[in-house]
């Protein structure tokens, strides 16, 4: 058994779901919340060394410390997340470890040997990686999240949220 690839614990879990709207409602019945729903959201990267555009609704939450994303891509573009779905998949899909010193857990995934499949942002406001790791682990996907002010601040935000959360207000709406 080797050491840890990735630096830190486990930040997120996520799920990538065919119906966002039922998916956030199973959560909130089992407790976690409130959510932070974003739509029309649009992401461009490379996907398996292609250029790609997906448009998503997400849902943030937190449960203690652990952050839960739903993800659901609102377009038919070829992506990681289509990629999910088109083979069946609806629920857990990747786990997100979140960087202080992205370049070097990027370099970290590389030397262990991970393919990239779905890259982007940039350094103004965060950069982002998804590994495909060996077969046989406990993820189908691993996410790379760089830390910076942007990303710290809505992890804040989500987290501090569901601190004594009462079950009021279980969905708020981002950006639009």
């Amino acid at each position: 058994m080797s050491g840890p690839v990735l630096p830190g614990v486990i930040r997120q879990i996520g799920y990538i779901v065919q119906d966002f709207d039922k998916a956030l409602d199973e959560f909130l019945a089992l407790g976690v919340g409130p959510f932070y729903v974003l739509r029309g959201i649009e992401q461009t990267g490379i996907y398996r060394g292609q250029d790609c555009t997906v448009k998503l609704t997400l849902g943030l939450a937190n449960s203690g410390d652990m952050q839960i994303e739903i993800i659901h891509q609102d377009n038919d573009a070829p992506s990681i997340y289509s990629e999910f779905t088109s083979a069946g998949g609806d629920g857990f899909h990747q786990w997100a470890y979140w960087a202080e010193d992205y370049d070097a857990a990027l370099a970290a995934g590389h030397a262990a040997g991970w393919p990239v499949v779905w890259s982007g942002g940039d350094a103004s406001t965060a950069r982002y990686a998804y590994f495909e790791p060996p077969s046989g682990t406990a993820a189908t996907i691993i996410e790379l999240m760089e830390l910076t002010p942007a990303t710290i601040g809505m992890g804040e935000l989500v987290r501090s949220a569901s601190v004594g959360w009462d079950g009021s207000d279980p969905i708020r709406t981002l950006f639009g």
